[in-house]
């Protein structure tokens, strides 16, 4: 808890008025690999407390959208459409296609990460799963050419991912910002040119 309190990016999120330390990750992301363009439809995947949805509606602009997904909830915020509710579920994809009204999604973010256990053997399937569940939602949802930004942590899973990150994309590099806790595994998936 002091780590947290003490740490600058939770600082500086309180005075610049984000949501979470988390958006300096996408900040930097988006400073390195321009991710994110006026006009974009994007779904943000776990997005509470919405600070990556508060960054890329800003950057979307209002002829764009953010359709952010959870199953916690979270404060609403402008420019952001919130669903509350599994995105594996019939019942939330429906609310999703309404939203959508036809469009197709640009860009699909994730920063998601499992309740951690403090053991790895436990830890790292379930992260790897929910990168496996942001993949395939990009399966069903990403127009041709799009991209996907998602958390993704080194450890067993993560090269057959990759892998299978790179036959659907035809670019994808990883990143490490700054805001990144240095001892994290954790690492940023970037990828553009979705052909699959």
């Amino acid at each position: 808890m002091q780590r947290h309190v003490n740490d600058e990016y939770v600082k500086r999120s309180k005075r610049e008025g984000f949501r979470s330390r988390a958006a300096y990750k996408l900040l930097e992301i988006q400073e390195k690999d321009h991710a994110i363009r006026p006009g974009q439809v994007i779904v943000d995947l776990g997005a509470a407390p919405g600070g990556w949805s508060q960054v890329a509606a800003d950057l979307v602009g209002p002829k764009g959208d953010v359709i952010a997904f959870d199953i916690l909830p979270m404060d609403p915020l402008p420019g952001v459409t919130f669903i509350q509710g599994d995105f594996r579920e019939e019942a939330s994809l429906r609310l999703l296609e309404d939203v959508l009204d036809g469009r197709q999604v640009d860009l699909v973010i994730s920063d998601m990460a499992p309740n951690v256990s403090g053991v790895a053997a436990v830890d790292q399937p379930r992260a790897m799963y929910l990168c496996e569940l942001a993949l395939d939602f990009c399966g069903h949802h990403l127009r041709p050419g799009g991209g996907f930004v998602s958390k993704v942590f080194h450890g067993e899973g993560f090269d057959d991912w990759m892998r299978e990150v790179k036959s659907k994309f035809g670019r994808a590099v990883t990143r490490k910002p700054k805001a990144s806790r240095a001892n994290s595994r954790e690492v940023y998936l970037v990828a553009g040119n979705y052909h699959s």
